[in-house]
């Protein structure tokens, strides 16, 4: 009697879950030591840059100390990361997400150990001479290196390798924000391609054990911060959907102006390694104009957060800010882009503030963070965990989810990739975003299979002349393979393909059909459809004889069989039907 196994709500590999976890566990400790040398290196560059002196701390850029020759900063800072990505690695080019994502999908999760180097310092560069970027994904992407690494030198899948690389960078925008709840959506929304428990409980492991580290060596005070007190209205809804819709827009317009400029650059007659230094140029010009556009800019973002900005301060922020980021995003630097947005979102929010009753500018701030990140990112549930992780004002919850949603929700409609995703389809990679289960996973074998009664089988004592001319004389069969059976035909002893019967019907004519056979594969009809397209893949077999739970053969399935799965799936997209007819009312129905 066979046992009905292998159903179950998930797929998990206890052995391979609890070796993954371990070594989790290790990466997650690693990513937060990572960020924490990033985020000080970040501070030293800014301080000897900016203010001439040692300094570790993250401070803002002051381009007022050098004058008119702080323009000269971040146009060396872009000339240095430049030469790095020529002479280094050109991986280190870009957002660092897009990065880790190609990684994922055509590289077999393995990074180049180089990144793991350049990465950090060439970030590091970028930020401390005042480019307009966040540190968060630089750390995501040399976080995801530093899981890369580790899985090589363990005997791992693809996919495994895919969960150790993703759990080093969830650790890194955990150990940089104190946000570990939220980096895992992240590397769920964008990274693992999956919600399963083997990726799920290791990069939760490495967020977790990141968060450690941080709250060790930095402390667990939120990075940002949301003064409110008491609850909100309502009517608080209405001005989250207001702003989602309007970050929405402005996160299209963004990711359209990114791109817009990259092919710019791609006209100019001169060498890619010479694009972050023209850059750095416009970001020098803008910090002359509001040196709080220049760098990391979380103090800025606090300040926003508190609601400690006026009106038009809040304006002159935002204008600058994008240009700058636009322009030194799109020429090839180094630098993230979860920091900018939140600031971008931040002051578009204090500019709509006034519009609201009560002018609550710190919230409208909040909501506007969320709603930018959840747009041009669409990352709903990250932008939504994430606001709230790092002001700790959970009291925002579904005000912030309703305009993280509708940021999201404007940018689907009106453009097919995010900014993430657009950098990797132009270099041929298509990201596909939706989750959903698999179509096979839906039906079992027993609802696709031929039943026994309508298979045509063969018995092995055959000769395979005589199975050639029976098979000949089945008008409209078009099975590649047969059933084999022996004297009792409720067992099934293998499949043979018609093509070997032809094959041998004139070179072995008396050869029996039982001696040309294949082993028996078989499935159990309560398996699912996915687990036998699996099974024909695995054995390179196109179909498949059915049993039931007591080993008796019970149907056929074929490939073409499979096809009835995606009919249905099919059917249930498309086909509308009203069920119940709208009432008539004063009409005579007899």
């Amino acid at each position: 009697m066979m046992t009905r196994t292998g159903l179950s709500d998930f797929t998990t590999n206890g052995k391979r879950l609890a070796i993954l976890s371990l070594l989790a566990l290790c990466i997650g400790i690693l990513s937060g030591f990572v960020a924490f040398i990033l985020l000080r290196l970040i501070g030293l560059i800014t301080h000897l840059a900016y203010d001439g002196r040692v300094g570790w701390s993250l401070i803002a850029p002051n381009p007022h100390h050098w004058g008119i020759l702080s323009i000269l900063v971040p146009v060396l800072g872009g000339l240095v990361v430049g030469l790095l990505a020529k002479y280094g690695s050109d991986k280190i080019r870009g957002h660092g997400i897009p990065e880790a994502i190609q990684a994922i999908l055509e590289n077999n999760s393995v990074m180049d150990a180089r990144v793991a180097v350049f990465k950090p310092l060439a970030s590091a560069i970028t930020i401390g001479t005042g480019g307009p970027f966040g540190a968060e994904g630089p750390i995501i992407m040399t976080g995801g290196a530093v899981g890369s690494l580790v899985s090589q030198f363990f005997r791992l899948s693809s996919l495994e390798r895919r969960t150790l690389l993703v759990a080093g960078a969830a650790g890194g925008m955990s150990a940089t924000f104190g946000s570990p709840i939220a980096a895992v959506l992240l590397a769920v929304e964008l990274l693992l391609f999956e919600w399963r428990p083997r990726s799920l409980i290791p990069v939760t492991i490495a967020s977790a054990m990141a968060e450690a580290i941080r709250a060790w060596l930095i402390g667990t005070a939120p990075i940002f911060g949301t003064p409110l007190s008491g609850t909100l209205p309502l009517t608080v809804l209405i001005w989250a959907l207001v702003i989602g819709v309007a970050a929405g827009l402005v996160s299209g317009v963004l990711t359209k102006l990114v791109y817009f400029l990259e092919d710019a650059y791609h006209k100019l007659p001169m060498h890619w390694v010479w694009w972050p230094a023209l850059g750095g140029f416009a970001v020098g010009l803008g910090g002359l104009i509001d040196p709080r556009a220049l760098g990391v800019g979380y103090p800025t973002i606090r300040t926003l957060d508190a609601g400690h900005l006026l009106w038009e301060a809040a304006l002159i922020l935002f204008v600058v800010k994008a240009v700058i980021w636009t322009v030194s995003l799109s020429s090839g630097t180094s630098g993230g882009v979860l920091a900018p947005l939140l600031l971008l979102g931040g002051a578009l929010g204090m500019i709509l503030s006034p519009l609201f009753p009560g002018h609550l500018a710190g919230v409208a701030a909040t909501m506007g963070m969320a709603a930018m990140l959840g747009g041009t990112m669409r990352v709903p549930f990250t932008a939504t965990i994430f606001a709230l992780e790092t002001t700790h004002n959970w009291a925002l919850l579904l005000p912030v989810f309703v305009a993280a949603v509708a940021g999201m929700a404007v940018t689907v409609l009106w453009i097919p990739r995010s900014i993430l995703t657009e950098k990797v389809a132009r270099r041929g990679v298509h990201v596909a975003r939706e989750y959903s289960v698999n179509p096979l996973e839906s039906q079992s074998v027993s609802q696709v299979m031929v039943p026994r009664d309508q298979v045509f089988v063969l018995n092995g004592n055959l000769s395979i002349a005589e199975a050639a001319h029976r098979i000949a004389g089945q008008s409209g069969s078009n099975r590649t393979s047969y059933p084999v059976v022996d004297r009792d035909p409720d067992r099934a002893i293998g499949t043979i393909e018609s093509t070997t019967i032809f094959g041998q019907a004139e070179r072995a004519p008396d050869t029996s059909v039982k001696d040309l056979a294949q082993p028996l594969l078989t499935i159990g009809d309560w398996e699912r459809v996915r687990t036998a397209v699996e099974q024909m893949a695995r054995h390179n077999q196109p179909e498949l004889v059915v049993v039931d739970s007591q080993g008796t053969w019970v149907g056929f399935m074929s490939q073409s069989d499979t096809f009835t799965t995606w009919k249905k799936a099919i059917a249930a997209e498309d086909d509308r039907q009203r069920i119940f007819d709208w009432p008539t009312f004063g009409k005579n129905n007899s």
